[in-house]
């Protein structure tokens, strides 16, 4: 890997979290697909993914990044019990909101609402105004149980599994509250470490899946 950063002087910074579908370019060099590996597409889970600049940065270490998708697909695919996956993605909407991602925010935000789309507008809500804003009973909860997973030091606590509960969840559907929001404390941490969204619209590398 190159030791050099790559710069993009050319490209705009978002300013605002959205819904719409952002881009993102790093900040290091990813390894390049001629260079992929049987043993890297393995890790990719996916094959389309060799598209997106992100996991060809992560495949330089393919056995994390292996480890790393097959949690993610199961936290947020594995819906046969405990919650939805709406409320999954918004649990990891509420995490990257807490910690500044715009590119994760988006991402989750997005599916929150392809998979609420009645909700669309509690969404937009919790991008706009935080984690604070006005949400029901459960979503409240939800955000709360999400944001205080994400502090450093962590403040979750009894409190916010006894409100996450008085809301109707179920000891899986807490569990998957945490797991969302555990996992995408750490993304967000190496997203925003890696590289730099780019707007809506604007000239940019393939967008991530986020996935």
């Amino acid at each position: 890997m190159s030791d050099h950063v790559i710069r993009h002087p050319g490209v705009a910074r978002p300013n605002a979290f959205t819904q719409e579908e952002l881009g993102w370019v790093p900040w290091l060099e990813p390894k390049p697909l001629a260079e992929l590996t049987d043993d890297d597409y393995v890790a990719l889970v996916e094959r389309s993914r060799a598209a997106n600049p992100y996991f060809r940065l992560l495949v330089r270490d393919p056995v994390v990044l292996g480890a790393r998708t097959r949690a993610d697909n199961d936290i947020f695919y594995n819906t046969d019990a405990g919650l939805a996956r709406a409320e999954r993605e918004l649990s990891a909407a509420a995490t990257s909101r807490t910690n500044g991602c715009l590119y994760c925010a988006s991402v989750h935000s997005r599916f929150a609402s392809l998979q609420a789309p009645s909700r669309r507008d509690d969404v937009q809500r919790l991008l706009d105004e935080g984690i604070d804003s006005e949400q029901d009973e459960r979503w409240t909860a939800i955000v709360e149980a999400a944001a205080a997973l994400t502090a450093t030091p962590v403040h979750f606590g009894r409190a916010h599994i006894e409100a996450l509960r008085a809301a109707g969840l179920d000891d899986q559907a807490i569990v998957d509250v945490i797991h969302s929001a555990a996992f995408f404390n750490w993304a967000n941490r190496l997203m925003l470490s890696l590289g730099e969204p780019t707007p809506p619209g604007s000239p940019r590398e393939r967008p991530v899946s986020g996935r």
